[in-house]
Formats: structure tokens, C-alpha cells, sequence
């Protein structure tokens, strides 16, 4: 029997000697793309930070900066021994603390917009819940003294219906905490939502199948399956926002500040805009602002270590 040579089959090598040159030059197009990004971070994130040296000297603008008297740490002391810092600490530490006891709404939120069949319902409520944030916060003072102030529509509808009228909710001091929450909440509720929204799209559905296969209701299934799949989300988001306990915002209260409630809105970031550009006190404003990075790191490093013991892995 004859034997039949077959020609042997020359193999290509591999070509994966050209893959790492490949991916070198890939990487070096996503830093060029990231490059913009990464020097406008650097730019109004890092080096305004040079600017904390103002703290330690009696700076006077428009004189060179080591003309200016050296004083050291007499700005971070000033800082302790202010009566105004601790009113103005309280009212940050309250903001933030009905913010953290409120912070499960926008999970529920979404929790809940997740159970409603009806799909165009459902996106005309995310729709009109996620629009307030993209308003400016002069245009959410405007309506709310149109709707609140003593000639707004709260009023003219009290007087209509035989009531005294009177009420003017932007000038009550007994309420401007729960007022200023409602206000973030409205504002803020369907955008925080979002990030739940998606984290519950990533849900396998083989789990509601399965559920629904044992006899689960859709209460059942949002109790035992969406709720717990969304509550690591949850968990890291509160931890991040941890960082952020002296951090409440400036805008919002900039706006909404008057003489009869300016003892109870002033919050850290309005304390400091007010010592620094309103009182020219540049070097004691940038102190205040020193201790109150500080104190956020603080925070956001205890949180990272309370999320190690809690969960088993870091969020930073």
C-alpha cells in the first residue's frame, strides 16, 4: 500500500509579540483623551491648594504676600475660640444629620418606581422628579417665594378660604430646618434615585423567575430580592457621603438667607464665603476652609475602615 506523504502544515505564530505594542499605544491614546481632563482637575483641585500658605499671614490684598505679618496659627486658634463657629456647626451637623436619617428615600424611590407597571407612568414620574435638580437654585428661590412668601399663593389660598393669611414660610425660624430639607428633597430625590434605578436594571432576572416559580408575590420579590440587590449600592454611597457630613452646600442657603433665619441657615461653606468675601478676611476664611478639608478626609478615611469591617472591602 502506498503511502501518501502529506505536506505538513506549516502553523503562523502567534501573534501576540504584536498585542503588547498594541496595547501600549492604545493606553497611550486613552491618557491623551483623559489628558484635558486630568489637567483641569489639576488646575482648579491642586493648585489652588498653594493657596493655604494665606492662612499663616495677616494677608492684605494687594500687598506681596511675605510683605504681610507671619502669624502663624492664630487663624486655626480663632477658629476654637469663635462663639459663631459653634451655632454655625450646629446648624451644618442638623442639615446633615436629617440628610443621612432621610438618605434611604431615593432607594425606596426608586424601589418603587421599579413596581409600577405602567411603563409611560413610570417615565413621567422619573421625568418630573429628576428635573427639578438641572433648575437653578435663584429660579427654585423665585417659586418658592411665589408659592411661601406673605403675598404668595399659600396665602391668597388661606385668605380665599376665610384663614388668616399671614403665613410666610421663607421668614419662620421654627421651621427653616424641616423647610430647607423639604426643599434639597424635592430637588434632589430623583436624581439621587438614578444610580438605584441602575443598579437594580443589573439584577439577574432569573432570580424574580425562580421566585415567581415558588409562589412569590411582587412584594415578596422587591422585599427579598430587589431591596437586598440594591443595598450594597446603598451602603457605599453612604459611606462616600460620610466625607461630606461638614460639607452641606452654599448655594441653597446663599439664596434663601434673610435677617429673621440668618442664625439658623448658616451653615460652614455660607460662614466661610461670608468671613472671606463679605468681611475681606481672607487669611481667617482659609483657615476655616484648612480645618474643614481636613476634617472631611477624616471622615472619608474612617469610612473607609468602617467599610472594611463591615463589608470586607474598601471603598477608596
Amino acid at each position: 500500500m502506498e503511502q501518501v506523504n502529506t505536506p505538513a502544515v506549516v502553523t503562523q505564530p502567534p501573534a501576540a509579540s504584536k498585542l503588547p505594542g498594541k496595547k501600549k499605544r492604545k493606553n497611550w491614546e486613552l491618557f491623551i483623551i483623559a489628558l484635558p481632563l486630568m489637567i483641569l482637575v489639576l488646575m482648579f483641585s491642586y493648585v489652588p491648594l498653594c493657596g493655604w500658605i494665606i492662612s499663616l499671614f495677616e494677608y492684605k490684598p494687594g500687598r506681596a504676600l511675605f510683605d504681610c505679618r507671619y502669624v502663624g496659627l492664630k487663624y486655626f486658634q480663632m477658629f476654637l475660640t469663635d462663639r459663631d463657629v459653634y451655632r454655625v456647626l450646629k446648624n451644618t451637623v442638623i442639615f446633615s444629620g436629617i440628610g443621612y436619617l432621610l438618605s434611604p428615600l431615593p432607594m425606596l424611590f426608586a424601589l418603587g418606581l421599579n413596581e409600577i407597571g405602567n411603563a409611560r407612568f413610570k417615565k413621567v414620574a422619573q421625568t418630573t422628579t429628576t428635573l427639578p435638580y438641572f433648575i437653578s437654585m435663584i429660579i427654585v428661590y423665585s417659586l418658592a417665594f411665589a408659592m411661601f412668601s406673605s403675598d404668595g399663593v399659600l396665602n391668597t389660598v388661606l385668605k380665599s378660604l376665610g384663614g388668616a393669611g399671614n403665613t410666610n414660610l421663607l421668614m419662620n425660624k421654627k421651621i427653616v430646618y424641616l423647610f430647607q430639607t423639604c426643599i434639597t428633597q424635592w430637588k434632589n430625590l430623583g436624581w439621587n434615585a438614578i444610580i438605584y434605578i441602575a443598579a437594580i436594571a443589573g439584577i439577574d432576572q432569573e432570580q424574580y423567575e425562580a421566585a415567581m416559580i415558588d409562589g412569590a408575590g411582587r412584594f415578596r420579590c422587591a422585599l427579598h430580592i430587589t431591596l437586598p440587590g440594591i443595598m450594597p449600592t446603598f451602603l457605599v454611597l453612604f459611606l462616600l457621603s460620610i466625607a461630606h457630613f461638614v460639607s452641606t452646600g452654599f448655594e441653597q442657603y446663599f439664596v434663601f438667607k434673610n435677617p429673621i433665619v440668618a442664625s439658623k441657615i448658616e451653615v460652614l461653606d455660607l460662614y466661610i464665603y461670608n468671613m472671606g468675601l463679605k468681611l475681606f478676611d481672607y487669611s481667617y476664611s482659609t483657615a476655616v476652609g484648612i480645618i474643614k478639608s481636613a476634617i472631611s478626609v477624616v471622615l472619608l478615611f474612617a469610612a473607609n475602615t468602617l467599610a472594611k469591617r463591615v463589608r470586607g472591602t474598601a471603598i477608596i
